[in-house]
């Protein structure tokens, strides 16, 4: 259904950086480098970071966050450990959750703009 996302970033090469080392155990890889964007995804951009110099750090009360699908637990687990140590911070450790159909295990973190991200599989039946 959603081809792909963006989020907005203060300082696009520092974010560059803590989301090459956020987002490889979820399997995504830097892609696309522009003077204003960055591309990252599995085999075309699907996560989009977006220069905005000026932007203030997002409210953590704004109600939206993005979901990216992680292959298992210890992707989300190492998600969330490679959040913290890259400068960003948690906003919901690695556990279960319930969720309207199913239980997942996810984790979520707020990048050093505070724009929330989430990491979630889902048990295999």
């Amino acid at each position: 259904m959603i081809d792909h996302v963006s989020v907005a970033v203060a300082d696009l090469a520092a974010s560059a950086e803590f989301y090459e080392e956020v987002l490889e155990p979820l399997g995504l890889k830097r892609m696309v480098d522009r003077e204003a964007t960055v591309g990252f995804g599995k085999r075309y951009p699907e996560f989009w970071l977006n220069r905005r110099p000026d932007m203030l750090p997002v409210s953590d009360d704004t109600g939206h966050h993005v979901c990216l699908r992680a292959p298992d637990r210890d992707a989300v687990t190492a998600f969330y450990e490679r959040a913290i140590d890259n400068g960003g911070r948690g906003d919901g450790a690695p556990g279960e959750r319930q969720a309207s159909m199913s239980n997942y295990f996810g984790a979520f973190i707020r990048d050093p703009d505070g724009n929330k991200i989430e990491a979630v599989t889902f048990p295999r039946d």
